[in-house]
């Protein structure tokens, strides 16, 4: 009876090659054909996991959590400073490479912004801190103030109320706190229309006046202000 010998199989070389070559787990540095750079966490040949990537020529690191090969999750963006330095410019959540959820991004020194995101827009409920020492909080949509909120200007003064197209409009309360007044009313594009003023804790303003404000000789005042804001509201 003749031996047989078994037939061998033999795998292509490009294949070993390719299976070799497949980036699964943690990889050291990764650089790409523009000489930017990854290290990090990879599955299926996606970015994966956590991991830092460093865009050289845009002077960009990026350093957080990747799914599907983009930025999702909980991440830091810092840009390169002239003297060649990092500095931290975003901190918080991300989604298909766009701020997203909640998160921090820091506009300059003393002006930073801290709340909710949608795709790259302030959207939702957010803080934001401006250089000149005012603060506004409260709602945003499509990157503006929209909605409801509180602008506390650095003097203490501040305005509650609605807002439209980062500007007042609609129904607020502006609080003069320096002179001791209160004025209530609509505003249409930053500007007051018409409304009612009253003295507002005089004994604590630095700047009040000598005399109050004198009295209101109308049968029902709180009627005729809402006509009078009625009116603008419909027109």
């Amino acid at each position: 009876m003749p031996f047989l010998k078994k037939e061998k199989h033999f795998q292509p070389l490009w294949k070993d090659w390719d299976q070799k070559a497949q980036k699964e787990g943690l990889h050291a540095t990764f650089y790409t054909s523009n000489k930017d750079e990854y290290i990090g966490e990879w599955h299926d040949n996606k970015k994966e996991g956590k991991g830092v990537y460093n865009w050289v020529k845009k002077g960009e690191i990026y350093e957080g959590e990747w799914k599907n090969d983009k930025r999702n999750g909980f991440g830091n963006l810092s840009i390169k400073k002239p003297d060649g330095t990092y500095k931290k410019v975003y901190s918080g959540g991300w989604k298909d490479n766009k701020t997203h959820g909640y998160g921090t991004y820091y506009y300059g020194e003393n002006e930073y912004y801290e709340g909710e995101w949608y795709e790259d827009l302030k959207s939702g409920w957010g803080r934001m801190y401006y250089a000149n020492g005012d603060i506004y909080e409260g709602e945003w949509s499509d990157d503006k103030r929209n909605g409801n909120g509180m602008l506390r200007l650095a003097n203490d003064n501040r305005y509650e109320g609605e807002w439209k197209n980062d500007m007042k409009n609609g129904r607020g309360k502006y609080f003069f706190l320096n002179k001791g007044k209160l004025l209530e009313g609509l505003w249409v594009d930053d500007i007051n229309k018409t409304g009612k003023m009253i003295d507002f804790d005089r004994d604590n303003a630095k700047e009040a006046n000598i005399y109050e404000l004198p009295a209101i000789h109308l049968k029902d005042a709180n009627q005729v202000i809402e006509e009078s804001i009625k009116h603008f509201e419909n027109n």
